[in-house]
C-alpha cells in the first residue's frame, strides 16, 4: 500500500484523484487490530474460496487468526475453519457448492415458468491459483445471533489468567455483542459466549483499544464498553446516520457514517474533526503505519479507497482547554460510588469496577494503562504511564506515584454518617464520603495534575502510577505482582505517595518517616470441649482464656514497655536535626493552641507516637456462645507491634514468637499455643534533605503561602471548656501520694475533637480557627512541618528497595479527616491545592 499523501483517493479503475477532505489531520487503525501490527490474513500465495456444506448464506464478516478463519453470515451463524488442516482434508464435493444448490426462492419459477439464470458453473475458475475450502456442519454455530452478523474481531489478553488466549467478538443485527472463547485443543472451535446487551439497534461495527470496546450502531450511536467489568461506560451520539465502520489508534477514535462523512474523536469522546470522506457509504476503515507515517484508509461504495495523511493528528495545539476542578469533583464522586472494600468478598465485583473506572480515567487523559493481575485472585493493580517529552539539554527523571483505591468498610448500620458513605456530598467546603481522603481524592489530585501538564505539553518526563486494591488488607499480592511486571514498569528515579494527613487542621506537612507493623494472632486451645463453669470449673482446670490473659500480660511492663528481649536494641538515637524538627513542631502547634500543654511534654508525646515502638492488643475472641457461664476451649487475641527504622520485622517476629513460647511453658498448662503472623510491613525513614523533599517544600510554600493567624480552621470554635489537653487533673493514689500523668496528644486533641454533625450545619464564615489574635502579627511559619507518623504503609519501603529510588510522602488531608472512621471527609481547598502542588513537582522534580 503506497503512501499517497493527504486527501488522495484510489478509484476502481486505478486512477488517483484529489479528495475534498475538509480536515486533513485524520487517522486510526484497522478495526480491532493493534496499529503497530500487520493485519493477519490468509496465505497470499494460496488464496482460498470458502463455502459451507449446509447453507447458502452470504458472509458479512471475516477474521483470520494464526491458523483459523472465522466468518459471520447473514443467517446469524458463526463458521470456523482450521487452516492448518486444509492439506490433510479431502477435496470438497463440488456438488455441494452453493452454485449447485436449489434455493426455494431464488430458483423458483416465475411467470411463464422461467427461473432466474444461475451463476457460472463450479467448473469455471473463480480464484486463480487458489484452493476451495469446505466448512463442515460441525464447524457451524447456529443462531449465534438472531440477526445478521455484521462485524467480528479477535482480541488477546481479555482473559487475565491466559494473556495469549484469543477471544472472538461478534456484533449482530439483534443488538448484542458476544465474546466467544476459542478452544485451541479443538482446532479453534467456538465455545461458550458472554453477551453484552446494547438494546435493539444493530451492531454494525466494532473496534478494540486495550480492554475498551467501541461498537457502532444504527441511528449514529457509539457505545463504549469496559471488557474488564463488562460494563457499558459511555454512549456517544456520533452521527445522525448509521455508524458503519470504526477504527482506533494512538488514542483517537474514527467513525464512518452512511452519509459518507468521517469523524474523529479524542479520549474524552469529543468530536474534534468532521470531513466528507466518500460520496456515499463508508464501508470500511483502517489505521496503519507506512514508512513511518500514520495513515487512515477508508473504503466506500463510490468505487474508491481513500488514504488520509493523519500525521498531524497527534500534534496537540498548545491552546488546549483547561481541565476544570468540576471535572475532578465529578470523577471523584464516581470513584467514591464504588464500594471498593477489599476486606469483604461480597464487594469483589465493586473493587473490579472501581479499578476499571480508575483505569478509564487514566486512558481518557492519554496514559498507557494495564491491569496487573495479583495472585490468588486479589484485586488488580492499576498501572498507568504518562509519556513525557524530555528536553535535549537534560533527560527527565521518572516519577512513580503510589496509591490505593480500596477503602475501609462503611456499612453505616448505626446511622452515624451524616451522608451516605458511598454517595459523595459537599457540605460547607468539605467533601464527605468513604475514600475521599484515604486515598481516592489524593490519587485524582495527582492524576489531574499530570493531565494538566499533558494538555499544556509541559510533561517532560514519564510519570508512572501504581494504584493497588489491597492496601487496607496488608497489600496482599502486591510485591509478587510488582516483581513479575518490573519490566513493564521500567526504571524509576523518584517515588511519591499521598496517603496520610496533616498533624492538625492548619499546617501543611511533609511526612518523612513511618513505623512498621507486625499483626499477629495468639491463640490458646484446650483439648476439652466448651464446658459449664458451674459444673466443671475448678482450680484444676486449665482454662484457655486465663492462660491467654496471663501470657499476654507478660508482653509489656510498666508504662507499656515491651518485655521481648533485645526489642529496643536496634533503635537509632535522636539526632540534633531531628530534635530541631520536633521543637519546630511543638512551638508551632503551641503558638496556635496553648491548651496542648508545655513544649517538652508535647514533644515527648510526638516522639512516642512516631519514633518509638509499641505493642497494642486489639481484641479477644472465644469459642462458644456469649453465655457468661461458658468455659471456652479456644481463646485468641489480635495484637500488633509497631516498629521503627532499624528494627527488622523478621528478627522481631522471631524474637516475639520465641518469647511467647518460653512464657507459655512457664504456665505449666496442658493447653496448646499457636502464634500466627497475619501480615507485616517494614518501617520507612526518608531523607528530608534530598531533592524530592526540597521540591515538595518549595511547591507547598508557593501554593499555600505563608501560614499566619488568619488561616481558617476546619472546626468551629467550641464554647465548651477544653479538657483534652496534655495535662490532666491532679490524682491521689491509693497510698495517699499526689501525682499527675500527662495525657498523650492524639489527632483528636490536636484538632480539639471533630463534631461532623454540627459542622454539617455550621456557617463556614464563623468557622475560624483557634483563638485568633487581634494584633497584626505576621506569618507563624513559612515552611511545612516535617513530621513522622505512627501508622504503616506496607508498599513504600518495598518500592524503595525494588526500584532503588527514594520516596517522599505528601499528606493531602487534615487531621480531622476521620479516615477509617465515620464521616470521612476532605476539604475542597486541600484537594485543589494538592493538585497544584503535584503539578509543580511533576514538572520541576525531573530536572533536578
Amino acid at each position: 500500500m503506497a503512501y499517497l499523501g493527504p486527501g488522495f483517493q484510489i478509484n476502481s479503475d486505478g486512477d488517483t484523484a484529489d479528495a475534498d477532505c475538509g480536515d486533513s489531520d485524520t487517522a486510526a487503525e484497522i478495526s480491532g487490530l493493534d496499529g503497530t501490527q500487520t493485519p493477519r490474513t490468509a496465505n497470499r500465495s494460496s488464496p482460498a474460496l470458502l463455502h459451507t456444506v449446509k447453507n447458502q448464506r452470504s458472509i458479512l464478516a471475516l477474521v483470520v487468526s494464526d491458523s483459523n478463519i472465522y466468518a459471520g453470515t447473514q443467517g446469524g451463524e458463526l463458521l470456523w475453519y482450521d487452516l492448518s488442516q486444509r492439506d490433510n482434508r479431502p477435496p470438497p464435493n463440488l456438488a455441494f457448492h452453493p452454485a449447485q444448490r436449489s434455493h426455494r426462492f431464488f430458483d423458483s419459477k416465475g411467470p411463464g415458468g422461467i427461473s432466474t439464470p444461475r451463476p457460472a458453473s463450479p467448473g469455471e475458475p473463480r480464484v486463480l491459483g487458489g484452493q476451495e475450502l469446505e466448512i463442515d456442519k460441525e464447524h457451524i454455530w447456529q443462531y449465534a445471533h438472531y440477526g445478521y452478523v455484521y462485524c467480528m474481531l479477535l482480541a488477546k489478553g481479555l482473559n487475565g489468567n491466559e494473556a495469549d488466549e484469543e477471544t472472538l467478538i461478534s456484533g449482530g443485527g439483534d443488538g448484542t455483542i458476544k465474546l466467544w472463547r476459542l478452544d485451541r485443543s479443538a482446532s479453534g472451535a467456538i465455545k461458550d459466549s458472554v453477551s453484552l446487551g446494547n438494546g435493539d439497534d444493530s451492531i454494525l461495527a466494532l473496534a478494540l483499544d486495550g480492554t475498551f470496546l467501541y461498537s457502532g450502531r444504527l441511528e449514529g450511536d457509539i457505545n463504549v464498553w469496559d471488557l474488564d467489568t463488562r460494563q457499558l461506560i459511555r454512549r456517544v451520539k456520533a452521527h445522525t446516520v448509521d455508524v458503519l465502520t470504526l477504527a482506533v489508534g494512538r488514542g483517537l477514535i474514527f467513525s464512518g457514517g452512511a452519509n459518507g462523512y468521517a469523524k474523529k474523536f479524542n479520549q474524552r469522546y469529543e468530536c474534534i474533526s468532521r470531513w466528507k470522506a466518500h460520496e456515499e457509504l463508508i464501508l470500511a476503515s483502517a489505521f496503519a503505519s507506512h514508512n513511518g507515517k500514520d495513515i487512515l484508509v477508508t473504503g466506500g461504495n463510490d468505487d474508491c479507497v481513500a488514504i488520509w495523511d493523519i500525521g498531524d493528528c497527534f500534534k496537540q495545539s498548545p491552546k488546549t482547554s483547561k481541565i476544570s476542578n468540576e471535572q475532578l469533583i465529578d470523577s471523584l464522586a464516581k470513584l467514591v460510588s464504588y464500594r471498593t472494600v477489599s476486606s469483604k468478598p461480597e464487594y469483589a465485583e465493586d473493587c473490579r469496577r472501581g479499578a476499571s473506572c480508575l483505569r478509564s480515567l487514566f486512558k481518557r487523559f492519554g496514559a498507557i494503562t494495564e491491569m496487573l493481575i495479583t495472585e490468588d485472585s486479589m484485586n488488580p493493580i492499576v498501572f498507568a504511564r504518562f509519556k513525557g517529552k524530555p528536553t535535549q539539554e537534560k533527560p527527565g527523571k521518572k516519577i512513580l506515584f503510589y496509591g490505593h483505591y480500596d477503602v475501609i468498610a462503611a456499612e453505616n448500620e448505626q446511622q452515624k454518617w451524616i451522608v451516605d458513605p458511598f454517595t459523595m456530598q459537599g457540605i460547607n467546603g468539605y467533601l464527605y464520603g468513604r475514600g475521599v481522603s484515604d486515598n481516592k481524592g489524593p490519587i485524582l489530585a495527582a492524576l489531574y495534575a499530570v493531565a494538566d501538564l499533558v494538555a499544556e505539553q509541559k510533561l517532560i518526563s514519564d510519570v508512572v502510577f501504581i494504584i493497588e486494591g489491597e492496601e487496607e488488607c496488608g497489600s496482599r499480592g502486591f510485591e509478587q505482582a510488582i516483581k513479575k511486571n518490573k519490566q513493564v514498569i521500567g526504571g524509576i528515579d523518584w517515588i511519591l505517595l499521598a496517603n496520610s494527613y496533616w498533624l492538625n487542621d492548619d499546617y501543611p506537612c511533609l511526612t518523612y518517616g513511618l513505623r512498621g507493623v507486625i499483626h499477629a494472632t495468639v491463640q490458646v486451645e484446650s483439648d476439652q470441649p466448651d464446658l459449664h463453669s458451674g459444673v466443671d470449673g475448678s482450680h484444676l482446670m486449665d482454662e484457655a482464656v486465663k492462660d491467654l490473659v496471663m501470657l499476654l500480660a507478660t508482653l509489656t511492663g510498666p508504662n507499656g514497655r515491651v518485655n521481648i528481649p533485645g526489642f529496643y536494641d536496634p533503635i537509632l538515637p535522636v539526632t540534633d536535626a531531628e530534635n530541631e524538627r520536633y521543637d519546630a513542631i511543638s512551638n508551632t502547634l503551641l503558638q496556635r493552641n496553648p491548651e496542648l500543654g508545655d513544649a517538652e511534654t508535647l514533644t515527648a508525646s510526638l516522639k512516642a507516637r512516631w519514633r518509638e515502638p509499641s505493642l497494642t492488643i486489639h481484641r479477644f475472641k472465644t469459642s462458644g456462645s456469649a453465655n457468661s457461664t461458658i468455659i471456652p476451649h479456644v481463646a485468641s487475641a489480635i495484637l500488633s507491634l509497631r516498629l521503627v527504622p532499624d528494627q527488622e520485622t523478621s528478627r522481631i517476629q522471631q524474637a516475639m514468637m520465641a518469647y511467647l513460647d518460653i512464657q507459655f511453658q512457664k504456665l505449666h498448662t496442658l493447653n496448646k499455643l499457636t502464634v500466627k503472623i497475619d501480615r507485616q510491613a517494614e518501617p520507612w525513614l526518608g531523607d528530608p534533605e534530598n531533592q524530592i523533599f526540597q521540591t515538595l517544600e518549595e511547591a507547598i510554600m508557593q501554593v499555600w503561602g505563608p501560614i499566619g493567624h488568619g488561616r481558617r480552621g476546619s472546626v468551629p470554635v467550641s464554647t465548651r471548656s477544653f479538657t483534652n489537653g496534655l495535662s490532666s487533673p491532679t490524682k491521689i493514689s491509693a497510698n495517699g501520694s499526689i501525682g499527675a500523668k500527662p495525657v498523650p496528644a492524639t489527632s483528636s486533641t490536636l484538632t480539639n475533637g471533630s463534631d461532623h454533625a454540627s459542622q454539617a450545619t455550621a456557617d463556614t464564615v464563623t468557622s475560624i480557627g483557634r483563638r485568633q489574635s487581634d494584633d497584626n502579627s505576621g506569618p507563624i511559619s513559612p515552611k511545612p512541618l516535617y513530621i513522622r507518623e505512627g501508622g504503616s504503609i506496607p508498599a513504600i519501603r518495598f518500592l524503595e528497595k525494588e526500584f532503588n529510588a527514594p520516596a517522599a510522602h505528601l499528606p493531602c488531608g487534615q487531621a480531622s479527616d476521620s479516615a477509617h472512621l465515620d464521616n470521612e471527609r476532605l476539604r475542597l481547598s486541600n484537594l485543589y491545592k494538592s493538585r497544584e502542588i503535584f503539578k509543580k513537582v511533576f514538572s520541576e522534580l525531573p530536572l533536578k
